[in-house]
């Protein structure tokens, strides 16, 4: 049971951390460098918007208006894997409520670790070379501003996994979110806790990732 539902969750939840990486890194960089400006109060006030509202009202308002208002997404359920026309345009809806959720709050712990980056002598140093304020900013600071980043992704996928449960039960999504609420009702404990251990599982390996990019983004992060 939980083999069959496992391919809808890893879809939306490897969808929303494609559109937070898309999104998160972009913005916090762009607000990092324009701190305190009309861009850097715009992104502050978004973050603060989105991370007040709760996952299940964001997510009723979405599907009134683009489901049942204005009839751009499906309704409910998954219309079929994800490499196919159909079972894509079912996850867009979904996916990108709960991947713009992650990017308000891991855009704003990317601006900060970009301006303590930028704040740096080297920096200063590049700045004084002449270099193009771009090079600068991806090339120089982005680089060194990688490793906490790449540790925040890591710790929001508990957040995530918690979250994508009440999407997929406003959605009908068929993942493992709706089949753990089935078995709470249901008191099936086994199936409770098989699902369970399989959400750490999840956790452990993308946090086991994490450190391996370390290595990857640093090469001074050596494992013995």
């Amino acid at each position: 049971m939980i083999l069959a539902r496992l391919p809808a969750t890893l879809e939306m939840n490897i969808f929303a951390v494609c559109v937070s990486a898309v999104l998160a890194i972009p913005i916090g960089v762009i607000s990092a460098a324009k701190a305190n400006t009309l861009v850097d109060n715009l992104s502050s006030f978004f973050s603060l918007f989105w991370v007040s509202m709760p996952g299940f009202w964001i997510a009723l308002i979405a599907l009134l208006l683009f489901s049942m208002k204005l009839h751009v997404f499906p309704i409910s359920g998954r219309l079929g894997p994800i490499w196919t026309k159909e079972g894509m345009w079912s996850l867009l809806l979904p996916g990108l409520i709960l991947g713009v959720r992650q990017v308000a709050i891991i855009s704003r712990l990317v601006r900060a670790g970009m301006l303590e980056v930028l704040s740096e002598d080297y920096i200063r140093t590049a700045r004084s070379k002449g270099l193009a304020e771009k090079v600068v900013v991806y090339k120089h600071g982005l680089r060194n501003a990688m490793v906490p980043t790449v540790t925040i992704f890591g710790l929001q996928v508990p957040e995530l996994l918690s979250i994508s449960v009440i999407i997929e039960i406003v959605f009908a999504w068929p993942g493992m979110g709706m089949l753990l609420v089935d078995a709470v009702f249901k008191r099936d404990y086994t199936l409770i806790q098989g699902i369970v251990f399989i959400y750490a599982l999840l956790v452990i390996l993308v946090n086991l990732m994490v450190d391996v990019l370390y290595a990857y983004i640093d090469p001074r992060i050596k494992y013995d």
